[in-house]
């Protein structure tokens, strides 16, 4: 009879452990991953992600984590071919993570993300189909989580970019949707005014701001923003590059 209960005992620690043991593994690794963040180490982030990932394939924040990462540090990337490696990637691990949960603000933010910044620096018909599932993304984003600031700034860039699409581009949307999707730099500065308002620390709105007004020939609106950012602290490993833009933008304008 010992012998038997010794005998399930194993047998239900041999199954019930192992998971336990991943689990607790895959949250030091995020642990790991989230300090490397906070210090501005986002390359080293992104290896402790992956590696959680490595553990356990379908863990929603590691795939969320890894979509973003790829795309902040595929923007740093020295030619567009790597920048869209990395941006490939993003997309890859956004899939995944709708997958999980297609219900979240993140799996939408960073499929919205991802598709944003793959959209920049292409061309043409690359370009042009990205041009409506970034808003949708964006804007599921942004329903299913109000305060969510960063769904906000995407739709900004998005009403910023179809506004300034080429003649060409704008035809060819109509060719592929039937219609040009409304967009305007009103409505550009109204999501980044939102998006500033949840989080007045993020220098990013200040800057795509200062570009609004430029384009609406209002310079000294413009260069105001941007002295604005510039009292501002750095807390993004990007800011120092915002920052550098910034200034540069004034010389320019003024």
């Amino acid at each position: 009879m010992i012998k038997n209960n010794f005998i399930l005992l194993l047998l239900i620690f041999g199954t019930i452990v192992p998971g336990f043991s991943h689990a607790q593994d895959v949250n030091a690794i995020l642990a790991q991953a989230r300090q490397q963040e906070a210090a501005f180490r986002d390359t080293e982030a992104l290896a402790k992600y992956l590696e959680a990932l490595r553990v356990q394939p379908n863990n929603f924040v590691a795939l969320c984590k890894a979509s973003e990462l790829h795309s902040l540090l595929g923007k740093r990337q020295a030619t567009k071919e790597q920048q869209k490696n990395y941006f490939k990637k993003a997309r890859e691990y956004a899939q995944l993570a709708l997958k999980v949960n297609s219900a979240s603000t993140e799996s939408n933010f960073v499929m919205a993300l991802a598709m944003g910044r793959m959209a920049i620096i292409t061309s043409g018909e690359e370009k042009i189909d990205a041009v409506k599932d970034i808003k949708s993304y964006a804007e599921k984003c942004i329903q299913l989580d109000p305060s969510n600031y960063k769904g906000y700034h995407i739709l900004g860039r998005w009403h910023y970019e179809v506004s300034d699409l080429s003649s060409i581009e704008k035809w060819l949307v109509k060719i592929a949707y039937g219609s040009l999707p409304a967009a305007t730099l009103k409505q550009a500065q109204a999501y980044y005014e939102k998006s500033r308002q949840l989080n007045p620390g993020l220098l990013i709105n200040y800057l795509e701001i200062a570009k609004v007004h430029h384009r609406n020939d209002e310079d000294k609106k413009a260069i105001a923003e941007l002295q604005q950012l510039l009292r501002l602290p750095n807390v993004m490993v990007d800011d120092p590059i915002v920052k550098k833009e910034a200034n540069e933008l004034i010389k320019k304008w003024q």
